[in-house]
């Protein structure tokens, strides 16, 4: 339309110049300004075809405008529905390790680290070995049930000799007690020997084998306590290491169940109670939704964030989930809500910060109408005033409408 007002402007003032010096006659001049109207017209027609017809509704100044075929193409209108939005809260927080599932492997005896069988990251099995140590004091043991050994097969061999003699009157009676006596004491000692290998977690095939080729094994093996991923690793070769003695060589955390670290904000600490299930969601997985439920509820309100620090278990039986990663969850804190919703592409955040649809009745002729949104959810905003149900709205181009409105309002 701006290109065919000024091609009638060009020829009006043309024709005028030329009327004024007297070059031509007024027929001459009539005709050359009718083709150039018959000319500008045909343009803007053209034209008119491509761009909408900007129009304020009077008396309320509602913008609104009419498309013409090939914009409607690019236009979705859908009807106004009710959808059932869960009243819910949400947090954004890191997944840990479960602390109370962690385990800090340290030696139980004394000694100097031979080997190495598990580096951070790996999981490990229940008994499976970590570490082994060279250990003084399982030698000691070792040797302690050697000796038993010894004793206890020298007592059973002198009581059968005291029981033939006695047979025969060449012992006394209490030679005989004696000896069923000490060999009674050393059978205890073995019993008590043995033991005391095995608290190094010896087997008893392994001990019976120290027992037969009697040679003491100093080796003491250190497996891990529990099922999980070692998450520390303190050890090397050759590091002498003592029970108790921090940091521990190994730490192993059951990862089947892992923490959720969120901080609330104050005014929604209310809604939230220990037990209550939660739905966690982390970048590494989209669409994946882990099971947990809260189970510490901080009872401190930072006074800098105004924020409590809530935790929750988080079931992953799949060991997905690694510590650090940035998460969030959200918490069901009331019963459904059925309300009026469009699609999210249908709401549009106007430069003063309202939100508007488009409406129409004929799906061609659309109105903007200012809404008040609510929740959003799967695809969905919540339109809490503003429509009724069954009106029709444009979804797809809603924001082109919006920016026609705009061009018009500025003369583009």
């Amino acid at each position: 339309m701006a290109s065919g007002r000024r091609s009638v402007t060009t020829i009006v003032a043309v024709a005028l110049l030329i009327g004024a010096v007297g070059m031509y006659s007024a027929g001459h001049i009539y005709g050359w300004l009718k083709s150039g109207l018959e000319a500008a017209s045909t343009d803007a027609k053209a034209q008119g075809n491509d761009a909408a017809a900007v129009r304020t509704v009077a008396p309320s100044g509602v913008p609104s405008m009419e498309l013409s075929d090939k914009q409607l193409a690019s236009v979705k209108v859908v009807s106004v529905g009710d959808y059932l939005f869960p009243v819910e809260k949400s947090a954004v927080g890191s997944i840990d390790f479960n602390e109370e599932m962690t385990v800090q492997v340290f030696t139980p005896y004394q000694g100097k680290i031979i080997d190495l069988f598990a580096r951070v990251g790996d999981e490990v099995k229940k008994g499976q070995t970590l570490f082994t140590i060279d250990s003084p004091d399982l030698l000691a043991a070792d040797s302690n049930l050697i000796a038993a050994e010894g004793v206890l097969d020298l007592t059973t061999r002198n009581l059968a000799r005291l029981k033939k003699l006695y047979e025969t009157r060449a012992v006394a009676q209490k030679d005989l007690e004696q000896g069923i006596s000490d060999q009674q004491t050393a059978e205890g000692a073995l019993r008590a020997a043995r033991d005391a290998v095995r608290i190094f977690g010896k087997t008893d095939p392994e001990i019976d084998m120290i027992i037969k080729d009697r040679k003491a094994d100093p080796t003491l093996v250190v497996r891990s306590p529990i099922a999980g991923r070692v998450t520390a690793r303190n050890a090397a070769p050759g590091l002498f290491v003592q029970p108790g003695n921090a940091p521990a060589p190994y730490s192993v955390a059951d990862i089947s169940t892992m923490w959720m670290l969120a901080n609330v904000a104050e005014s929604d600490v209310p809604a939230f109670q220990v037990g209550q299930e939660v739905k966690v969601s982390v970048l590494s997985y989209p669409g994946k939704v882990f099971e947990g439920r809260i189970s510490t509820i901080d009872s401190m309100v930072d006074p800098n964030s105004r924020r409590l620090l809530t935790r929750s278990d988080i079931s992953d039986p799949d060991h997905e989930l690694r510590s650090g990663m940035f998460a969030t969850f959200v918490i069901r804190v009331g019963d459904p809500v059925r309300s009026l919703a469009v699609p999210l592409d249908g709401v549009v955040r106007e430069g003063d910060g309202t939100m508007t649809v488009w409406v129409t009745t004929d799906r061609r002729r659309f109105t903007q109408r200012v809404v008040k949104i609510g929740m959003q959810k799967d695809g969905f905003r919540q339109i809490l005033e503003g429509l009724q149900p069954g009106e029709l709205v444009a979804t797809e181009g809603a924001v082109y409408l919006s920016n026609m409105i705009v061009i018009g309002q500025t003369g583009g």
